[in-house]
């Protein structure tokens, strides 16, 4: 008899234990939003979409040794005599290939970097060409696409930029 008491009471006491933490939760501020009409804020860390800028970059292929998926290729831009310069003619990434370890940023001897990961984290994929982003001369930092059956570089579709260019780090 005592022992069914016993159960009884530890039961009724976890039943109002449990109804004590969901009453103090119910009283604390939301730590979820309504997303997609509320947008988090990353912290500064966060690796996002990669961005790319030709200006900077001096085509040492460091990032491309450096990246283990091999998703980044390069051309080295050639001046009238044909003789290779310490700039950038193409540089493509692979997000299809791409892990974001982040490898590339850090080889990237550069200041501010050539290649970093922005804070976007809603970079847009309908196709598989579009996951194939290149940058040439005068193309925006998010890149472009090559689309194969119009034989041109398009800009991506349904891209939404969270933050505009964050500074990048040095």
């Amino acid at each position: 008899m005592i022992r069914y008491f016993a159960s009884i009471f530890s039961n009724s006491k976890a039943i109002v234990q449990g109804h004590w933490i969901t009453l103090k939760y119910m009283f604390k501020p939301a730590v979820t939003i309504h997303y997609p009409d509320e947008k988090l804020v990353p912290f500064e860390m966060y690796r996002g979409a990669l961005l790319f800028d030709q200006q900077t970059c001096i085509s040492c292929n460091l990032c491309v040794k450096a990246c283990p998926s091999n998703c980044i290729q390069l051309e080295n831009a050639k001046n009238e005599t044909g003789k290779k310069i310490a700039k950038v003619e193409w540089y493509s990434i692979d997000f299809g290939k791409c892990n974001f370890c982040r490898l590339c940023e850090e080889a990237c001897p550069t200041k501010p970097k050539s290649v970093w990961h922005s804070l976007d984290y809603e970079v847009i994929f309908t196709k598989r060409d579009e996951m194939v982003r290149c940058w040439k001369k005068d193309f925006p930092f998010i890149g472009k696409y090559f689309d194969r059956k119009g034989q041109d570089f398009k800009d991506p579709e349904g891209q939404i930029a969270i933050h505009d260019v964050r500074p990048r780090r040095s």
